[in-house]
């Protein structure tokens, strides 16, 4: 199972940007119906013949930001959970789907947790039968002996992934730094290892009774299939899968960054200075959101964009640079992240950012930027739609995020709508030259050797 971290931008999406002069073309279109079932659970249905290939995706409401204080990492440890047997499928769940050819994970995120298979489109029903399965009838086939087993492998991940690699716990001590105690995002996905620690099997299936409901999910089917038939499908197996009550919705107040705070970490296995420089940004879909989606390409995607010609090209202080808009549905994070080239200081970099930052403030962006920063996100958008299991993904999270499944067109104006004076307004409102943290991952100072004692001494 994967844990997303973190988001980049809500989707890798973009807008489509119409040329002066040229006929603008019709919007992209996933066709799709939708329905919801007498217990609550949302069922999107979009039929796509060309192939023989189904995708099932299951999307809960449930993310780390739900989980109670104390209790940090089990919407995670609860995904483990869910692949590792049902009531009526007590097996290994990646097992019987391994001989199909059959493509399945899950991922958790500070939002929402998903599921989804991809199987040949005449085992649609084998893949209906095993999600509902979970979502129904997990509880009587968990175990101690299978709540223990994948406490230590989550733990064992949260050494992997975040303690070991150079950079590793970037991710996790900038969420703390930017989101105050107590602020749902305030800890990353993976939990601390007290917490999942202490964790019990009475804790974890508390999770499950509270947020793994059919009315706190979302069921999107998208390939080959008959929809009549998979209506019937549905309603088979899903269909007596209880309904609980609406989970209460977690909310947040708005947070506001003061000053600069400097956050630095030293450690022995970090092999270059390296620094994130992070804003409280809109959340997913606010005003602004898109504009500084297309503001962070402008900034650093290609050879001529400001922060690479600056840090990596010109200066060579700096061997990568990166922007993204960082949108979740409680709030964004607007993040530059650079990589310092060898011989070259942190607080270069910072000072390098700054200075572009101030010039891009200052004159502001240009409109042939903004139509090649367009460009961009027209070919990253349009790369989405090319697989079912792409649209599939984009169906479920309009869906999730916004109740409307169709929400396409709606997306795709934002982008249409920003202009050079939108993108500079939101570069200069939510990117000022305070009101921020700077995440310094540092290589630890080398400990002098002792000295060596002369003969004179040695005697």
């Amino acid at each position: 199972m994967l844990t997303c971290f973190p988001l980049l931008s809500l989707f890798t999406l973009s807008s489509l940007f119409v040329p002066v002069g040229l006929a603008a073309e019709p919007d992209p279109t996933i066709p799709f119906e939708t329905y919801t079932l007498d217990n609550g659970l949302v069922v999107v249905l979009a039929k796509d013949d060309s192939i023989p290939f189904v995708q099932v995706h299951v999307r809960y409401a449930a993310g780390s930001k739900d989980e109670l204080p104390g209790k940090s990492g089990f919407a995670h440890l609860f995904e483990h959970m869910m692949f590792q047997g049902s009531a009526h499928a007590d097996d290994d769940y990646f097992a019987p789907f391994l001989p199909l050819g059959g493509q399945l994970n899950g991922n958790t995120t500070l939002d929402r947790t998903v599921y989804f298979e991809g199987v040949p489109s005449n085992y649609l029903a084998f893949a209906l039968f095993h999600e509902s399965d979970r979502m129904g009838w997990l509880l009587p086939a968990m175990t101690a002996d299978k709540f223990k087993n994948q406490q230590d492998v989550v733990r064992n991940e949260r050494r992997q992934r975040y303690e070991t690699p150079p950079y590793g716990e970037a991710w996790p001590k900038l969420l703390e730094s930017v989101w105050p105690e107590g602020h749902p995002y305030h800890i990353a996905t993976i939990g601390k290892h007290e917490d999942l620690s202490a964790a019990s099997l009475d804790d974890v299936q508390a999770f499950f009774r509270t947020w793994y409901l059919p009315n706190n999910a979302t069921l999107t089917v998208c390939g080959d299939f008959d929809p009549a038939e998979a209506k019937t499908l549905v309603q088979t197996y899903f269909g007596d899968v209880p309904a609980g009550p609406e989970p209460k919705l977690t909310t947040a107040a708005p947070v506001a960054l003061i000053g600069t705070r400097v956050v630095k970490v030293e450690k022995p296995t970090v092999p270059f200075p390296k620094v994130w420089v992070a804003w409280i940004s809109p959340a997913a879909f606010a005003d602004g959101d898109a504009d500084l989606d297309l503001a962070a390409s402008i900034l650093s995607n290609g050879e001529d964009s400001p922060l690479y010609k600056r840090l990596v090209r010109d200066s060579r202080i700096a061997q990568s640079v990166n922007v993204s808009q960082n949108s979740q549905i409680l709030g964004g994070m607007f993040i530059i992240e650079a990589t310092a080239a060898t011989g070259h200081t942190a607080d270069e970099l910072v000072a390098a950012i700054d200075d572009v930052l101030a010039n891009a403030r200052k004159t502001g962006i240009s409109a042939e930027d903004l139509d090649i920063a367009r460009t961009a996100y027209e070919v990253g958008f349009y790369g989405a739609l090319q697989s079912i299991a792409g649209k599939a993904d984009l169906l479920s999270q309009y869906q999730g995020l916004t109740g409307d499944a169709g929400y396409l067109s709606k997306d795709i104006a934002r982008y249409r709508a920003a202009s050079v004076d939108s993108v500079n307004a939101a570069l200069r409102r939510w990117a000022p030259a305070e009101n921020r943290v700077v995440l310094q991952f540092l290589p630890s100072p080398v400990a002098p050797s002792p000295a060596t004692p002369s003969t004179e001494e040695s005697k």
